[in-house]
């Protein structure tokens, strides 16, 4: 495994952290949790990718894949730097509980705007952000956006085949308008993660950081490159992304992200695909890809089809891509999201690039001994985990069994736990969940991972995403900062497996 030391770490979306203003920010909470996960003695903090989420509020589905979220700002510093007031601030304390996507997006853009409206253009600094030309299509695009309802597809011709004149004659009718604030957006959000990463790094940690294979088709990503992606004439992709029928799904999943036209981003020698990791390895330590398979072959949908039923698999790049990389980046640690229909190329692929994998607990005791998410037929270079994002938690798995499928679930855990030496209560589904994390953390996987949903026994009300569920998705949020009890927990079962 590159540059990864053996460890455990904790899986917390920076949404589902506490605090005042109804969703998780890069605020002093940020800081907070990260000195509860130094007493922890964790060494690696997971989160989801921190994009500007769009229709559907999943960090999966970003208008720039590359953005950061205006939502996760931390409001305090805006006020220390003379942008906001006290009493502004005030009127956008929520109580505590989830995250209402719906009154935030009502409530916050205006704010930003107001912050904005107090901003100097002219510092050289922001200046210098802009001239940087890193933001520009994203600026651009959600300018277009706040003008023109609808995605991409729906824009004026000139607008959405980008075209130059009309293009530059746009931007100079909204520079100050639309396209500065966008990019005092991400100015400001570059500027408070650096502060918050640097803080997290002092504390020996690392921040793992989650990109997904795909990009949103109503994005900069793709308005600003459609050569890249598999479209028609009229900028409609032809086929869309997903996956086949499997353990979530009857009828498999529709993303609908256009694929991407990997003939000609290899005779670009795969730059577009380079300059995203790059950003990536800036914004995170370690770097996790979901849906990796892809890579290796991905599932082609009819852009018309209702369900994921229909398809096809298609080559992708393999390692072309993660040469061309290397070659250019240098070893970047990447973590494979290896989960989902998975085959002989797929594994040939991880082990040629040399990445780890993903083990899931959850998944590993249905009794069959070749499980390969078995603590027992685990490779040292994996990433093992109680569970997803996607998953249920531990405690609401466990509630969803009657009593025989309880029983037999602790006995193979149990026989798990003993090839570890670890024997431990499990009359309760409280003190289950706490074995599965101990489980965790003992097994030979380089790295161990808990969300912090097992971390603390939370029920299925906090689970963070049903795929193929359209509501009630990302939601999930800690009513405060994991107390000195549950650090003592979580570091003696760490200090005793030597992570």
């Amino acid at each position: 495994m590159m540059n990864l030391t053996r460890g455990a770490g904790v899986l917390c979306h920076i949404s589902s952290l506490p605090g005042k203003y109804g969703v998780g920010t890069l605020g002093k909470e940020a800081y907070e949790f990260a000195d509860f996960l130094k007493k922890c003695h964790v060494r690696y903090w997971q989160i989801l990718p921190l994009v500007q989420t769009g229709f559907g509020d999943s960090p999966y589905q970003s208008v720039c894949c590359n953005s950061g979220n205006p939502y996760f700002l931390d409001l305090e510093a805006l006020r220390d730097e003379g942008l906001l007031f006290d009493d502004e601030l005030a009127a956008c304390e929520r109580e505590p509980g989830d995250v209402d996507y719906a009154e935030l997006y009502n409530t916050r853009y205006r704010l930003l705007r107001v912050a904005y409206a107090r901003f100097n253009i002219r510092d050289e600094e922001f200046v210098d952000f802009i001239d940087s030309g890193e933001f520009e299509d994203y600026a651009l695009f959600m300018s277009l956006k706040g003008r023109y309802p609808g995605s991409f597809g729906d824009f004026p011709d000139a607008y959405k085949y980008k075209e130059h004149l009309a293009v530059y004659e746009f931007r100079e009718s909204v520079y100050k308008s639309d396209y500065c604030f966008w990019l005092f957006i991400q100015y400001e959000f570059k500027k408070q993660w650096k502060k918050l990463k640097d803080y997290v790094n002092s504390l020996g940690i690392k921040i793992i950081g989650d990109i997904p294979l795909y990009v949103a088709y109503d994005s900069s990503d793709v308005w600003g490159h459609p050569e890249y992606f598999k479209l028609d004439e009229d900028l409609r992709p032809v086929k869309v992304a997903g996956v086949p029928p499997d353990y979530f799904s009857k009828t498999g999943q529709l993303w609908g992200n256009p694929l991407y036209n990997w003939e000609v981003l290899a005779a670009d020698g795969y730059s577009w695909w380079i300059d995203r990791v790059k950003k990536a390895a800036e914004l995170y330590d370690v770097i996790r890809i979901d849906h990796f398979r892809g890579f290796d072959r991905y599932y082609a949908i009819p852009a018309d089809a209702k369900t994921a039923e229909t398809g096809e698999w298609l080559d992708g790049p393999k390692e072309k891509l993660f040469e061309a990389i290397k070659g250019r980046l240098g070893d970047i640690p990447i973590i494979a999201e290896d989960l989902g229909v998975i085959d002989s190329g797929v594994i040939k692929l991880r082990l040629k690039a040399g990445f780890p994998g993903m083990k899931i607990l959850l998944f590993a005791f249905d009794g069959k001994q070749s499980n390969s998410y078995l603590p027992a037929n685990m490779e040292e270079n994996s990433v093992v985990y109680t569970g997803t994002h996607d998953n249920n938690t531990a405690m609401g798995f466990l509630e969803g069994m009657d009593e025989y499928q309880f029983r037999t679930f602790k006995k193979r855990l149990r026989a798990a736990l003993e090839t570890e030496g670890v024997i431990l209560p499990m009359v309760t589904r409280a003190e289950t969940v706490r074995a599965l994390c101990v489980c965790a953390i003992a097994s030979n996987a380089k790295l161990a991972i808990i969300p912090v949903q097992d971390m603390l026994s939370l029920n299925d009300a906090s689970r963070m995403n049903t795929p193929s569920v359209a509501e009630n998705n990302w939601r999930f949020r800690l009513r405060s900062i994991p107390g000195r009890m549950d650090a003592a927990v979580m570091r003696k079962i760490i200090t005793s497996f030597k992570r």
